[in-house]
């Protein structure tokens, strides 16, 4: 395999910084932005021997054809196939109103293209067709994914080959490309949609995006194994003769789309999901091997003169993953807004590889708004530990910075934040068949939306206390499917000091959690008992933290082990915020923790059921002692108060839970983003 270094490729690049965003006056963008400039982005599809050609993509980098034109770069949102409650399996919940909602959400905030990683159920389908009907010259454009219906080429003495992988992909290709024309009755099966497609969307289809980002070690695999398989070039798409096995089985498939799409009269661009850990580049200052073991590239899966779509290089790429971006030489030389910038850097790199073939289109990206993190990122951009409005301003800012740097689309991620998603930090820690019944703030995985899945409260879920004398007034517990609340109300003003210890796992010790608060310092810290740290089980040996020896631990995420003579690194996570978790306040502040309510006198505290050891509330089991941790069903949780020297005592205990109610609303920042999908697809 060819592969390019950036020292070779990387040349300076200085990228302008954009403008300012300001708040948007506008409650629809898109409508905004096309009455300013006269744009109108209904299709315009030009015709290429027998077929239909809505956009194409080479050389000379991608275009949409409009009635207003060719729009060159494609700013859009990938929309996941679940909502809280639901694994994403268990796509058939979702219903035509869910999608009519979704997207009149997106055209308000200047959405040009949404992305779906499957084929929805016909509903999905149906309702684009309405929506665009009643939108013709703001239509919301399609970029269609097919997923790898069996993953098992990662297991040992399997590949990609393997008779079953192959097959099953191959009618999934198939049967996608009729779920987009309207053709196809197929019948619900888990993982799957099922039903039948009648409505045909292809004149809204911009392009497709196949496949999934490839595993290392299968993907190693099968180039080693199958290096000698046969290949035929096909009609549409063929793979060089430097491709690997695995390139040649992804042209293989590609040209399958293909033929199948060109059955049905069109032709648009045809790439295949790729992400750093196999991109073509060398990166030696990558820490973790698996992170640069094998490279898949798409300057070796090409199309033919038969396929006027093109392809483009599909790259999922956030700002803090893997590690090479914050040390590989040469990445700090491109800038942004006036300063050094990494991520920039690698997307030049990508960039490099692919000029005068193709174009790059960065298909994920995107900063969670999530309490907890999961690894530093560039400049700041870490996987988490950003308010709502620190969020959607960084995606703002890297959509911005990709059109300035060429780029030929952006699609943040995501569309609504996901329940179920695990990440590397919190997995052990929790339950991972009951994930999508509670929103754990820690899991940063889950908080990636544009729009918010706000959680309500647990159904008799509650407890109070009403003290005859002394300086505290009222204790009330309660909890949702994130969060315990406890609020202390006082006689003559509100509570300054609140130590809170929670019994929760049944054992000799009295206390499992603590919160120490104090109010008049502005400062508020969660610890847990040494032998319930969870961070013992993100690490494989014994030593886990520099203070792992003292009773009580202050809570801490790891973000990185020790790796490569790099020390490990944490995110203070224990360590609270003070501010308004209210939506409608106009000082919000979605990574408060506690707050003082004057009026009332009130010391309000909200604690992530995971920093109170529950491993699964939904179903009463908390994190146990061990490596690895027993999971312990728990009654309920001992809570023993000290209010500025006053004791109290309660329990809280709840019912389990099978099913959840959530409600929804557009994140605190989001017209930030919205400005810049007006600015740039105007």
């Amino acid at each position: 395999m060819v592969r390019r270094s950036l020292g070779v490729l990387l040349t300076l690049v200085t990228l302008l910084a954009a403008a300012g965003c300001t708040g948007s006056d506008s409650p629809d963008p898109a409508a905004a932005a096309a009455t300013a400039s006269g744009s109108d982005w209904s299709p315009a599809p030009r015709t290429v021997g027998d077929l239909d050609v809505l956009a194409t993509s080479g050389p000379g980098g991608l275009a949409l054809h409009t009635a207003s034109g060719a729009k060159t770069f494609l700013p859009g949102i990938n929309l996941g196939s679940t909502t809280p409650g639901h694994q994403p399996g268990e796509i058939d919940h979702l219903d035509a109103a869910t999608y009519r909602t979704w997207f009149s959400q997106m055209h308000d905030l200047g959405i040009r293209v949404v992305r779906v990683y499957a084929a929805h159920p016909p509903a999905f389908y149906d309702e684009l067709d309405r929506f665009n009907r009643a939108h013709p010259t703001a239509p919301l454009y399609l970029v269609q994914g097919v997923y790898l219906p069996d993953e098992s080429y990662t297991e040992a003495g399997r590949t990609l080959y393997t008779p079953s992988v192959d097959r099953a992909f191959t009618e999934e290709l198939r049967e996608t490309s009729a779920a987009v024309h309207g053709d196809l009755t197929r019948p619900e099966q888990p993982g799957h949609a099922g039903g039948t497609w009648r409505t045909d969307v292809s004149r809204w289809v911009v392009s497709w995006i196949v496949g999934v980002e490839w595993d290392p070690e299968g993907t190693r695999r099968t180039d080693r194994r199958e290096a000698g398989a046969a290949y035929e070039p096909g009609r549409y798409f063929a793979a060089t003769r430097d491709a690997t096995a695995t390139e040649r089985w992804i042209a293989r498939h590609l040209d399958v789309l293909a033929t199948a799409e060109a059955a049905h009269g069109t032709s648009v661009p045809v790439a295949f999901a790729n992400w750093p850990t196999t991109d073509p580049l060398t990166h030696p200052t990558e820490p973790l091997p698996a992170e640069d073991l094998v490279g898949v590239d798409a300057m070796h899966v090409l199309p033919t003169r038969a396929w006027p779509g093109g392809t483009f290089a599909s790259f999922h790429a956030y700002p803090y993953y893997p590690d090479f971006q914050r040390f590989e030489r040469g990445l700090d030389r491109v800038e942004w807004e006036g300063e050094p910038d990494r991520y920039a850097g690698y997307l030049a790199s990508l960039q490099q590889h692919v000029a005068g073939t193709m174009p790059l289109v960065v298909s994920e990206f995107g900063v969670p708004s999530s309490l907890g993190s999961a690894h530093e990122g560039t400049r700041g951009r870490d996987q988490g530990s950003h308010s709502e409005q620190e969020a959607m301003a960084m995606n703002a800012s890297m959509l911005r910075m990709m059109a300035a740097q060429g780029v030929a689309g952006g699609f943040v991620f995501s569309w609504e934040d996901e329940w179920f998603k695990r990440t590397w930090n919190t997995q052990e820690h929790t339950d991972a068949e009951r994930r999508q019944l509670w929103h754990d703030p820690l899991t940063n995985e889950q908080w990636f939306g544009l729009v918010a899945t706000d959680t309500t409260q647990v159904p008799d879920a509650a407890a109070e206390l009403v003290p005859e004398g002394g300086d505290t007034k009222y204790v009330h517990v309660w909890a949702d499917h994130s969060y315990v609340h406890v609020e202390v109300t006082g006689r003559d003003g509100a509570p300054t000091r609140l130590r809170l210890e929670a019994d929760v796992v049944p054992g000799p010790e009295e206390a499992d959690h603590r919160l120490l608060l104090d109010t008049e310092a502005g400062t508020g810290q969660v610890q847990v008992r040494r032998a319930l740290d969870p961070v013992r089980l993100d690490v494989r040996g014994t030593s886990y933290r520099p203070d792992q020896d003292a009773a009580w631990h202050d809570l801490v995420l790891m973000t990185n082990r020790a790796l490569a003579g790099r020390p490990a690194e944490y995110d203070p996570v224990g360590r609270l915020v003070e501010g308004s978790w209210d939506p409608q306040d106009a000082s919000y502040d979605s990574m408060a923790t506690w707050q003082v309510e004057e009026e009332t006198d009130t010391l309000e505290v909200r604690l992530p059921w995971s920093m109170l050891g529950m491993a699964d509330p939904s179903a009463r089991v908390a994190l146990g002692e061990g490596r690895p941790a027993a999971r312990v069903q728990v009654p309920g949780i001992g809570l023993a108060l000290d209010v500025d020297g006053e004791q109290h005592a309660l329990d809280l205990t709840w019912p389990t839970w099978n099913r959840v109610e959530h409600t929804t609303r557009v994140k605190a920042g989001a017209d930030v983003l919205a400005e810049a999908y007006a600015d740039l697809a105007p």
